[in-house]
């Protein structure tokens, strides 16, 4: 308003010239006839009606009183390990959406790394933001885990969720090891472990202490044992990959052992070397799978019903159902030879999954003759 009173306003003399006046009569008429907005109430988060499902949430909130003049709403979230109220000195920031024209908004595409999540609206209108709704948390059940290194074979180089095969991994840990004894320290420079690949980083052991598994048994297990409820988690391998498989197993699986081929573990083999083969294998019995391959598997793991399903990640399309009953807790198992793959976590179990499995799918022709 500075430059039109410059430019607006006029001195007048008093009649006496005893002081100089300004009229501002025509800006007074101006202010007056200004009409400032309201500063928004807050909003009221709905939980009755938000929704945590398929790895998306929808978060539905309401203006306490009718509102014309909001433009838009500011939605404010953040992943949490605590339930209840948010903390002050939580280490997650608030990440903002902004420009919201409806009174509800869905996130999607989320990893649920953490149990909870945080949210917080606030109302705008052309001029200023109201105040923070209260702040509400929702539980985002998922499964995540991590492939333990410790337990994974020479050859494969493990990191966190990818494994690659590693033909010369084993010939490097035996170089270092012949080396740590006083042995093979003139080796050519050809077989030095400097010009090899580095072994697999180490993490904590989920085997009890037990050593990695060797021989041909390209196998490393997940870091998270499955003792109950439902999981679902998937894997992506690459098509060039020899052989590749996907499952579960006991812990007390052997070091030697192979994936399917004994009692102590259930899983899907794809084999491309010399002749392509797609079967469910689980105690030494191989069941050849009718089914396109896909290059994503969905894994679903429902321990107290005893039921192992796998599926195309892509299209949902059930590929086979393993029905048993499991005495010990599970860990996520892959096998790889010379081949890569990378797993998926935080993931919720589709609503597509669970409406296949409540019509009864155990019953497809899939899984009458393999358990």
């Amino acid at each position: 308003m500075a430059p039109a009173f410059r430019l607006s306003l006029k001195a007048k003399v008093s009649d006496n010239m005893s002081h100089l006046m300004v009229d501002f009569a025509q800006e007074r008429r101006m202010l007056q006839a200004l009409k400032f907005l309201p500063v928004p109430s807050a909003p009221e988060i709905d939980l009755a009606e938000s929704l945590v499902a398929d790895n998306c949430v929808t978060l539905v909130w309401r203006m306490p009183e009718e509102d014309s003049k909001i433009d838009h709403y500011v939605l404010e979230y953040r992943r949490t390990n605590f339930e209840g109220p948010p903390r002050l000195k939580e280490d997650q920031p608030w990440m903002v959406v902004e420009g919201i024209r409806q009174t509800e908004y869905t996130l999607t595409g989320l990893k649920f790394d953490m149990k909870y999540m945080n949210f917080r609206v606030k109302a705008c209108n052309k001029a200023v933001a109201g105040e923070f709704s209260e702040p509400v948390t929702l539980e985002t059940p998922a499964f995540m885990f991590r492939l333990d290194a410790s337990t994974s074979h020479q050859n494969l180089r493990v990191d966190e969720l990818s494994v690659e095969w590693d033909a010369m991994g084993g010939k490097v840990q035996d170089i270092k090891a012949r080396e740590k004894d006083g042995k093979g320290r003139t080796a050519s420079p050809v077989n030095s472990p400097a010009r090899g690949t580095p072994s697999p980083k180490r993490t904590s052991s989920g085997r009890g202490g037990r050593d990695r598994f060797t021989a041909e048994s390209y196998t490393v297990l997940g870091d998270t044992l499955i003792d109950g409820g439902e999981h679902y988690w998937e894997v992506h391998y690459e098509p060039d990959s020899k052989a590749f498989g996907v499952g579960v197993a006991y812990r007390s699986l052997g070091r030697f052992e192979q994936l399917g081929k004994t009692a102590a573990s259930w899983c899907l083999h794809i084999n491309n070397w010399l002749q392509v083969s797609f079967t469910a294998k689980h105690a030494n019995k191989a069941k050849v799978l009718d089914a396109p391959v896909p290059d994503c598997l969905g894994v679903h793991c429902d321990f107290h019903q005893g039921l192992l399903s796998f599926y195309n990640a892509r299209t949902k399309q059930l590929l086979h159902t393993f029905k048993a009953k499991f005495t010990q807790p599970l860990l996520p198992a892959f096998t790889v030879w010379c081949g890569s793959f990378q797993v998926t976590t935080g993931l919720q179990v589709p609503s597509s999954v669970r409406c296949l499995q409540k019509r009864g799918s155990a019953t497809s022709s899939s899984n009458t003759s393999l358990t």
